[in-house]
């Protein structure tokens, strides 16, 4: 039986987009008929500890000589010195989603510290898998080629199309952690720009880009991540005067997430970077129109005839984008088009992890 052994940090369950990935590839490999070991680090990758990284050595030693060995980006790219130890003993395989010194909110120090450390980890493995052309273009930077990365997808699961809100408001869904790389803030210096400039605001008349259409942002995903981001969120809302359209739903059960896209009009991610976006190709496979930016993967995600893709962190741009996104019904009805024929093209997890499989197995043949 083809074996594999997963290395992943913290908790195999939480719901981020890498940790879904991983999961989701380690049932396809089983699924294929793959014995699949995972072993889980400790949870604080990418900034271990002395112990966490004598944790993970350990675990490498004893994984048998010539283990097929998959190592999350999250944990390879912070311990170089662990992966090189074994760097001839193992198969090893780095797993990168996107490269950790693209991470927003990172000190200059801490972003040249990291990037120095994957860059030399990589050195170690004897494949890149990555999860976007657009991560193969960035790992130019570390000095891989594209020859050594291999590019598998995230997969997507199909859905029924979305039906949108049913009352008087277009209703925006947001689902994304509350972390500084998904942009939240930037999105809320947007939408505060679209106040309606009627006898209703509390703005001055003429002020803002004057959107009369009722509109609300519903913000689905975790404040566990990064709760200083989280409290300023709160607190930016009420200084906007956004209470009364801003809904925070926290981290939702799947069958609550599914209910939330089914609900909506059209989904916002504001991010600063992304290595493939897939709560977008989740947005897409419901039909739902897409604003959101030019960050990373998210152009190769993202159709042009499917979304409104402006420059990161220009909040004004953002409020342009939305602003023409609410007031033309025709440019909403154009890019829902555009996003149930993208719906089409998406790849399913037993696909994704058949290619998967195939890096695997050339590796296992080296």
């Amino acid at each position: 039986m083809k074996s594999a052994h997963f290395l992943i940090p913290g908790d195999p369950d939480r719901r981020t987009g890498g940790t879904i990935y991983d999961r989701r590839i380690m049932a396809g490999l089983e699924h294929l008929g793959w014995r699949i070991e995972l072993h889980s680090l400790d949870a604080a990758f990418p900034m271990p500890t002395p112990a966490a990284r004598h944790e993970a050595h350990a675990v490498l030693a004893a994984l048998p000589d010539q283990a097929l060995t998959i190592i999350d980006g999250l944990a390879l790219g912070a311990m170089p010195e662990v992966v090189a130890a074994h760097r001839e003993r193992l198969r090893l395989v780095g797993l990168v989603h996107h490269p950790l010194a693209l991470e927003t909110g990172l000190h200059e120090a801490q972003r040249q510290q990291l990037f120095a450390s994957e860059r030399e980890a990589l050195r170690s493995v004897r494949q890149v898998i990555v999860t976007s052309p657009s991560t193969v273009r960035a790992l130019a930077d570390y000095a891989i080629t594209p020859e050594q990365c291999a590019v598998v997808l995230p997969g997507t699961d199909p859905a029924p199309l979305a039906v949108g809100s049913s009352g008087d408001e277009l209703v925006l869904l947001c689902a994304a952690s509350l972390t500084p790389r998904k942009g939240h803030a930037v999105l809320l210096q947007a939408l505060a720009q679209l106040r309606k400039s009627d006898a209703d605001s509390p703005r001055p008349m003429g002020e803002g880009l004057g959107v009369r259409v009722a509109w609300r942002l519903r913000c689905a995903g975790s404040d566990a991540y990064d709760p200083a981001t989280a409290t300023a969120l709160r607190k930016q809302i009420e200084d906007l005067g956004l209470i009364d359209r801003v809904d925070w739903l926290g981290e939702l059960e799947t069958a609550d997430l599914q209910t939330a896209y089914q609900q909506a009009d059209g989904f916002v991610l504001p991010s600063f970077h992304e290595g493939y976006g897939m709560v977008l190709a989740e947005a897409l496979a419901r039909g739902l129109p897409i604003i959101s930016t030019t960050a990373g993967a998210i152009p190769d995600t993202v159709p042009a005839d499917a979304g409104l893709l402006v420059p990161p962190g220009d909040a004004t741009a953002l409020a342009e984008a939305l602003a023409r996104f609410m007031e033309e019904p025709g440019l909403r009805e154009r890019l829902a088009a555009g996003a149930r024929s993208a719906r089409l093209t998406l790849p399913d997890w037993l696909t994704v992890s058949a290619q998967f499989a195939e890096v695997l197995e050339a590796v296992a043949a080296r």
